[in-house]
């Protein structure tokens, strides 16, 4: 039985006015005595943001462009002396490509993007996209030549040039982003080719977008879509970054995008996204929002009170120095094999197999790792594919914790597949994204403070991106590897990236060089543990 609740009268809604125009009334003074109560500093950092959010709001910018994001704020002010927040990339092709042609496809292609014509301008409210009106192309492709070490490979010279070019900002006068193109390159593989490395600022877009750029700039590609232009000319406001920020993760198919999420989890954030229509839906929908609401504070709390991680020699103060590595390619249909026969995903095998090769590093230390989990910030995407070209950053954060105590790796891939599936559903990738929204606003120290929650509780940064299936051509030239990494924030020394591409998978660790002086030991303790799970996989009864 349905128990139908009848709409309230105009009479009682005539005698609830009075008390509720009380309320309000009483609210700025309840709102003031609040404030009172706070320290003297939240007083002033709650200041300078009401300040920022009204002057964001009736358009006080003092620039004619677009206004960046709130987000897209938040990652742009959190350099620091340990870590920038540049995303680094490195191809290599074969054979070699000329700097002239790399101009001209840059120019055809990478320029259709906006953002990269653009500089950026701070002001105290946030800041703006404007036209570089002296944009130089040779200021953004650079030639370089690989210095030589006697005893290096030129691989190595590579890797250390990238970790080089981590630490080193970008300039803020120009558009922030730099390519830097080794015209004559030799490779472990002895092919000789080009290697090109690219920097480009998380302000502009997280990784996922990127790709989407990287499919324009290579052969066959096509160009972005045509934005279109707004009906007014006027800088957005507060009320439009707020809607876009933290409204349509909750709705449509950006909801269907976040690969962790269950279907009953997605359910509920759509109705939640619109509750007018989840009304419509009754108890069903009642029970549904209810559900979420309590997922949304579970997961709220499960952020703020994470405990710390085990105390091992990845973990600390870092110092201002990078240091790169990556494996070669591991066959995807090999990986795919061991996921099906353990019935685990691609996902849990990878995982499983960098919680190795970080415990093994740490035993080839002298640690003993056993017992110790660390804990690792990955990225979730927040929108649909079909609209990552319009760049900026529509990415959640959810941590997972990485058992690199368990030596068994068929047990440590089995708890990975446990840890993974119990953050199905979860809200903590959208919180993470309001999060950055919300310190967007904050003045730098208010903002440090408010994301050092991450990094406090946190021993690494890891991306999983799928890249394209088929191998890619540039101006003619096969890329035969590529590789890429995402920045670090606040205290964390270790970025761990991998990158599926042309029917392989590839590893590659970026590491502080106080906390971490040679990552490529890491690297080389993955191959023996995938190694390792593929033999003990193939020692298991066969059979349903």
């Amino acid at each position: 039985m349905v128990t139908r609740i009848p709409a309230p009268s105009a009479t009682a809604l005539e005698g609830a006015a009075p008390t509720s125009r009380k309320v309000r009334a009483q609210a700025p003074d309840v709102a003031r005595r609040a404030a009172q109560a706070l320290p003297p500093a939240a007083r002033k950092a709650a200041t300078v943001v009401q300040k920022n959010v009204r002057r964001a709001a009736t358009g006080m910018l003092g620039l004619s462009g677009e206004r960046m994001s709130k987000v897209d704020t938040a990652w742009l002010r959190m350099d620091s002396h340990s870590n920038l927040m540049m995303i680094n990339g490195v191809w290599t092709l074969s054979p070699g490509i000329g700097w002239d042609a790399l101009c001209e496809r840059v120019q055809q292609r990478l320029l259709q993007y906006p953002r990269f014509r653009q500089r950026v301008v701070e002001d105290a409210a946030g800041a703006t996209w404007v036209e570089d009106r002296n944009f130089d192309i040779a200021a953004h492709v650079l030639r370089e030549k690989l210095p030589h070490q006697k005893g290096h490979s030129m691989q190595r010279a590579l890797q250390d040039r990238v970790g080089e070019l981590a630490m080193q900002p970008l300039d803020a006068r120009r558009p922030l982003w730099q390519m830097h193109l080794i015209e004559d390159f030799v490779g472990d593989d002895g092919q000789p080719g080009s290697a090109l490395i690219v920097r480009i600022h998380h302000c502009i877009a997280d990784g996922i977008a990127l790709i989407s750029v990287t499919m324009s700039l290579v052969d066959g590609g096509s160009e972005p879509p045509k934005r279109k232009p707004r009906a007014d000319k006027e800088a957005a406001t507060a009320e439009d970054w707020i809607a876009d920020a933290l409204i349509k993760p909750f709705t449509g198919l950006t909801v269907k995008a976040l690969d962790l999420a269950g279907d009953s989890a997605a359910k509920s954030l759509q109705m939640l996204g619109d509750p007018e229509k989840a009304m419509h839906h009754g108890l069903t929908g009642t029970m549904d929002m209810a559900r979420v609401a309590y997922q949304l504070v579970s997961d709220a709390a499960a952020l703020a009170l994470m405990p710390d991680d085990s105390p091992t020699r990845l973990k600390g103060q870092p110092g201002s120095a990078k240091r790169v590595a990556w494996c070669p390619p591991i066959p995807l249909e090999e990986v795919k094999a061991i996921g099906k026969a353990l019935n685990c995903s691609i996902n849990d095998v990878l995982l499983s197999c960098v919680a190795g090769a970080i415990g093994g590093y740490l035993r080839s230390q002298g640690d003993d790792p056993t017992g110790q989990e660390i804990r690792a910030m990955i990225p979730v995407n927040l929108r649909p594919m079909e609209e990552a070209w319009k760049l900026g950053n529509r990415f959640g954060l959810v941590p997972l914790v990485l058992p690199i105590g368990m030596a068994n790796p068929v047990e440590r891939v089995y708890e990975v597949r446990k840890r993974m599936n119990a953050l199905k559903g979860s809200t903590q990738p959208i919180l993470a994204f309001a999060m950055l929204a919300v310190a967007g606003l904050m003045i730098k120290p208010a903002q440090d403070a408010l994301l050092n929650l991450f990094g406090r509780k946190t021993t690494a940064v890891m991306t999983n991106v799928p890249g394209p299936k088929e191998q890619l051509t540039l101006c003619g030239s096969r890329v035969t590897q590529c590789m890429f990494w995402v920045p670090q924030s606040g205290d964390i020394g270790l970025g761990v990236s991998i990158l599926s591409y042309g029917g392989g998978v590839q590893f590659g660790v970026i590491t502080d060089t106080t906390l971490c002086p040679e990552p490529q030991r890491i690297i080389d303790a993955f191959a023996p543990e995938f190694d390792q799970l593929s033999l003990l996989t193939l020692m298991l009864p066969w059979g349903e």
